[in-house]
C-alpha cells in the first residue's frame, strides 16, 4: 500500500501542479487565448468520457454486474452534483467587473479602480479556495484509480491535469489584475492546486490496505460517474463557450481517440501486475 500511495501522490502532484501552467498564461499574457483553451478543455473532455465509459464503468458492470456497477457509477453522479451545487466551477473572467467598468466609463474610474481591485481579489481568492475545494475528490479519484492498476492512475490525472489548467486561469487572472503581481498570481494559483495530493493522504487513511475487489470495482464505477458528471456540466460548455461547438466536438473525439491509443499502448508496455 506504501508504493501505491506514493505513486498516487506523484500522479496528483503532476494534476495538481497544473494549475501553475494556466497560472503562466496569465503572467505571460494577461489575456489568455480562450480559444487554445476551449479545444484544450474538449480535449481533456474527450479523455474524461473516454476513462468514465469505456474504461471505469465497462469495468464496473463486467465485474460486479449491471445492477450494482449502475447504482455505483450513479452513487458517485449524485456525490459530485452535489459539491458541485455548494463549490460552483467559476468563469475565467471576473465578468462583474467588467459590467461594472463599462457603466461607469471614464468618469470616476480612479476613484472606482481601487475597489473594483479589492473585489476582484476577493473574488480570485474565493476562486481559489472554491477550486481547491473542488480538487479534493479529484485526487481521492486518482488514488482508487492508482490502487487498480497504475494504467487507470495515469490515465485519470492526465486527464484531471489538462482540466485544471483552465482552473489555474481562473485563479490567476483576477489576482494578477488585483495585484498587478505576477508572484502573487502564480502562488495562488498553484496553491490552489495542492488539495488534490491532499485529497489522496487523506483518503489513503480511510480505506483498509487490502480492501473488498467488490467495493474497489464500485468505487471506481462511482469515479466514472464523477468524471462523467464533471465532463458534461462543466468542462464541455466552457469547449463550446471558447473554442465553438465544431471545433470543441472535433477536440472532444481527438481526446477520445488519444486515450483509446492510450489505454492500448500502456495494456501492451506495462507489466500485467502493474495494469488491468
Amino acid at each position: 500500500m506504501d508504493s501505491q500511495v506514493m505513486v498516487a501522490l506523484g500522479l496528483s502532484l503532476v494534476g495538481g501542479a497544473s494549475t501553475s501552467i494556466g497560472a503562466l498564461f496569465v503572467i505571460l499574457n494577461p489575456t489568455p487565448n480562450l480559444k487554445m483553451l476551449g479545444l484544450l478543455q474538449g480535449f481533456a473532455a474527450g479523455l474524461m468520457l473516454s476513462i468514465s465509459f469505456l474504461d471505469l464503468a465497462h469495468n464496473a458492470l463486467n465485474s460486479i454486474g449491471f445492477l450494482k456497477g449502475n447504482l455505483w457509477f450513479f452513487a458517485g453522479v449524485i456525490f459530485f452534483a452535489v459539491v458541485v451545487g455548494f463549490i460552483p466551477e467559476p468563469t475565467l473572467a471576473p465578468s462583474s467587473d467588467v459590467k461594472n467598468k463599462k457603466k461607469n466609463g471614464v468618469e470616476g474610474q480612479q476613484d472606482t479602480m481601487k475597489k473594483h481591485r479589492r473585489q476582484v481579489l476577493f473574488s480570485g481568492i474565493i476562486t481559489a479556495v472554491g477550486i481547491s475545494l473542488h480538487n479534493f475528490p479529484e485526487g481521492m479519484a486518482v488514488f482508487l484509480g492508482s490502487m487498480k492498476g497504475l494504467r487507470v492512475g495515469l490515465n485519470l490525472a492526465l486527464a484531471i491535469a489538462l482540466h485544471n489548467i483552465p482552473e489555474g486561469v481562473a485563479v490567476a487572472l483576477p489576482v494578477y489584475f488585483a495585484t498587478q503581481s505576477k508572484w502573487q498570481a502564480f502562488k495562488l494559483a498553484t496553491l490552489s492546486g495542492f488539495a488534490e495530493p491532499l485529497g489522496v493522504i487523506i483518503v489513503a487513511y480511510l480505506f483498509p490496505s487490502s480492501l473488498n475487489p467488490e467495493i474497489l470495482e464500485g468505487l471506481l464505477g462511482s469515479v466514472g460517474g464523477v468524471m462523467a458528471f464533471l465532463t458534461l456540466h462543466e468542462m464541455l460548455p466552457l469547449a463550446f463557450d471558447y473554442a465553438g461547438q465544431k471545433q470543441a466536438v472535433k477536440a472532444v473525439f481527438f481526446g477520445m481517440a488519444f486515450m483509446s491509443a492510450s489505454l492500448y499502448f500502456l495494456e501492451i508496455s506495462l507489466p500485467k501486475d502493474m495494469s488491468l
